[in-house]
């Protein structure tokens, strides 16, 4: 079993202030110990907030990001600061959702990665907000994201 080089983190096991924008949030990558093995890793926001940009409310998500690592993980905290850091973000839902997705997309160079954005309706209407990068490798195993579609009182 090898043991992980956290040498390069700068935010694993230190006291680190969330960042005020996703711009100004530090994503961070670990090497996989299991190239040539595809799997699925899957990171799920439930209570994610960012803000309208037009009105300054709040918009609430859960947000499930499915990737299939191809030598690079997120390392977990990083990634908790970045989704963090649209708290005070304004921007709608489909550009969270995309911006998200890219900025893995450039960290880790996946295999594949997929992206399921659930906003809660505010206004009467929930929009949600699905992008992958393609097909994912065939043989993984992927379970559906297991969020239940909006029904209201439909």
């Amino acid at each position: 079993m090898s043991t992980t080089d956290v040498s390069g983190l700068s935010q694993l096991g230190q006291a680190v202030s969330s960042p005020q924008s996703p711009e100004d949030a530090v994503l961070e990558r670990v090497p996989s110990h299991h190239a040539g093995t595809d799997f699925v890793v899957r990171f799920t926001a439930p209570e994610f907030t960012s803000l309208c940009p037009m009105t300054g409310q709040p918009d609430f998500a859960h947000i499930v990001i499915d990737y299939v690592p191809d030598g690079w993980l997120v390392e977990s905290k990083s990634l908790k600061l970045f989704l963090h850091s649209f708290r005070n973000h304004g921007a709608f839902h489909e550009d969270c959702t995309i911006d998200i997705a890219k900025r893995l997309v450039d960290l880790l160079s996946p295999k594949w990665l997929r992206i399921g954005a659930y906003w809660y309706p505010r206004g009467g209407i929930p929009i949600d907000v699905f992008w992958q990068t393609g097909k994912p490798p065939e043989g993984v195993w992927l379970p559906d994201q297991g969020v239940q579609p909006y029904r209201g009182r439909g």
